[in-house]
């Protein structure tokens, strides 16, 4: 198995098998632009503060964000990897959609 059939699967499932996929393809796009905080996703996503902020964990925990400070202030981004392999993505999207 070649090592990005691996982050296709793990981007499938938290991106398209899992309820709250929409907001997290969301997350990754709005990342991709520009870093965030979470409470500028917040409001970009249009959720509450503790919605985007579990959607941020969930990406962070499997490595396709970064985050860059602590606290109230920190900054999130789209991790080197997939930032830079982002058609992996993209496939995912366009296939689901």
């Amino acid at each position: 198995m070649d090592f990005s059939d691996e982050y296709r699967k793990i981007l499938w499932w938290l991106l398209i098998a899992t309820r709250g996929g929409e907001k997290r393809i969301e997350i990754i796009k709005i990342l991709r632009k520009n870093p965030e905080n979470l409470y500028k996703l917040s409001e970009d996503l249009n959720v509450n503060y503790r919605t985007a902020e579990h959607h941020v964990k969930v990406l962070l925990n499997n490595n396709i964000i970064k985050r860059m400070g602590n606290g109230y202030g920190s900054i999130y981004f789209l991790s080197d990897y997939y930032d830079k392999h982002f058609d992996i993505i993209e496939e995912i999207i366009k296939n689901y959609k």
